[in-house]
């Protein structure tokens, strides 16, 4: 969230690279534009007309209600919106095994590899090691550094 943000880097400055991973309210754009480097989860138009800063959609590929992302058939036209997409995120359905994320880190490659995207920041403490054979360069690990 943004305002966690705003007090770890009160805390910690700039001895970090920050990157912002949670979903962007546009309200909060300045916030994230004024600290970070790069925007993991860009998925709204109106986020998008206030965010200044690189990011990678987030795109939801499970159709999950509760998640946040741009459908895969719209994400063409969300592409066009901004000017600076590095690459593409996406949070697949919760799964006891790690190998059933793999068809949904597969896609996402698939789609970066479409629109000429570098980035992939896709998989979590529990299937990062699938998420690199499926090409991430970007894995978010949590649990397994510092505990549930």
């Amino acid at each position: 969230r943004a305002q966690d943000l705003e007090a770890k880097h009160a805390r910690h400055g700039d001895a970090f690279r920050w990157h912002f991973i949670g979903h962007l309210q546009s309200r909060k754009a300045k916030t994230v534009n004024d600290i970070c480097e790069l925007c993991h989860s860009l998925a709204s138009e109106s986020a998008a007309r206030r965010l200044t800063i690189p990011a990678l959609v987030e795109v939801n590929l499970s159709g999950e209600e509760t998640k946040s992302g741009i459908a895969e058939n719209e994400l063409e036209d969300f592409l066009a919106l901004y000017r600076d997409v590095r690459g593409l995120m996406t949070m697949p359905p919760e799964a006891d095994e790690p190998e059933a994320s793999r068809p949904y880190f597969r896609r996402l490659r698939e789609l970066a590899e479409r629109y000429d995207l570098r980035e992939l920041s896709m998989g979590t403490s529990q299937d990062y090691r699938v998420a690199a054979d499926e090409g991430a360069t970007m894995v978010r690990l949590g649990s397994i550094l510092y505990g549930r």
